[in-house]
Parts: C-alpha cells; structure tokens; sequence
C-alpha cells in the first residue's frame, strides 16, 4: 500500500483530517484475547512503505513496521477483551467491547476529538460511535492497514508471553488458533484459564479448568492492554 487510499480521502473531506482506523486480530483462535486497534496516522505525511493486510506480510516485515507506525502515529489505543468475556460475550459482542476500549482513549492521547472513525468489517451496531464501515478495510484503507499491523504483532507478543506459563500448546507459533499440536496439548494437558470454553467444545479435554482471573490475567501481560 503506497498512498492513502480515495476512500480516506473521501471522508478526511467530509469529516476532517482526524481519522481514526480500526481493526481486531484474534476473533478464531481457542486461546487468548481478541486484540483490538485504533490509531490516527498524520494526513500531511505520506503513508509508510509496505504497509498492508497484516495476513499479508510475514513475522519480520510486521514487527518492523509496526514499531515505525508507532512512531508516526499521532495517537495510538489498544483494546481487548479477553476469553472469559468472549465465552460469556460471544465473539461479536466481544470484538466490539475491544474496539470500544481502544477508541476510548483516543481523544486523550489525541488531545482532541477525532473526526471520524473507519472500521474493518461490517457496520457494527453497538460500537457507539458513528464510522464508516470498510469491507476487507485491512486491504484497501491505509489506517486500517496500520491497526491491523498493530494490533496482530502486539496479540503475538501477548501469545508468546503466555506460553512461557503454558507450554504444552505451542502458543508462540500458533498464537492460540487451533493446529493440531495446540489440539494435542488440549487433549492431553485440559483447558488453561486463557482457552475459550466456547470453542474448545470439540476437543477432548479430561483434566479440569485452571481458576480463571477475574478479568483474564492476559490482559495483564502488557500494558496498554489494561490501563483503562
């Protein structure tokens, strides 16, 4: 991706230059919260080389971008929600509290009001704020695209972390979807308090839960995932 994209300057001329980007990583795997983005990327400066879909681009090209969106970023907010709230939420409602919870604390970090916020995906309904929808938004709108790269190294970090605590998944190569040595480790090791009950339901599992934290310990492992 190597300008912004029509649509971002469609809205930047209807709304204003304060154009918030949203996107989620993590919505399908067993283990682990969904991540959620948002960021506002300066509209006078050109968008950043490579920047793209983050499935698009192996491990090393998104670590390395993801530390210069940091950089040129004018304000930049995470949000997740961990598995218990997706278990009692369901996968929707949880990707939605995420993203709520990333653009809450854009106006602070921003020191004023967006002027508007787009959005991979569909519209969402119970967001709370008004946006503009982008479907396959990682692939077409740059914003977006920088969440997206964002939000994906930050949940893989997360990932990493937790399986120094949790070895027998193989959660720093997996990041918690659902391979076959990760199904294995269920079946012979049970659920850990960072599995989704909701989605482990057809695998094996014989040994009981672990306690689970009160608000997902996950959510602990990395600051700007629990400031709120």
């Amino acid at each position: 991706m190597a300008r912004w994209s029509p649509i971002e300057r469609t809205l930047r001329a209807q709304y204003g230059s304060l154009l918030v980007g949203v996107d989620e990583v993590g919505r399908g795997p067993l283990a682990g919260p969904v991540v959620a983005c948002a960021i506002v990327m300066p509209a006078d400066r050109r968008a950043i080389a490579g920047v793209d879909d983050s499935k698009r681009l192996d491990h090393r090209t998104r670590v390395t971008l993801a530390a210069r969106i940091r950089d040129h970023a004018l304000a930049l907010s995470l949000g997740a929600a961990s598995a218990r709230e997706v278990d009692r939420l369901n996968i929707y409602h949880a990707t939605v509290l995420a993203m709520q919870r990333a653009l809450a604390r854009i106006p602070q970090r921003l020191g004023a009001e967006p002027h508007h916020v787009v959005v991979d995906g569909k519209p969402l309904r119970t967001l709370g704020v008004v946006h503009t929808a982008v479907v396959k938004g990682d692939a077409k709108c740059y914003g977006i695209a920088c969440a997206s790269i964002v939000a994906k190294v930050t949940r893989d970090r997360l990932m990493t972390a937790l399986a120094q605590r949790h070895g027998h998944y193989a959660w720093e190569r997996n990041a918690g979807y659902g391979t076959t040595q990760h199904r294995d480790g269920i079946s012979q090791h049970g659920l850990t308090a960072h599995h989704r009950r909701s989605f482990c339901l057809n695998v094996q599992t014989s040994l009981a839960l672990d306690p689970v934290a009160p608000h997902g310990d996950e959510l602990l492992l990395l600051p700007e995932l629990s400031d709120d």
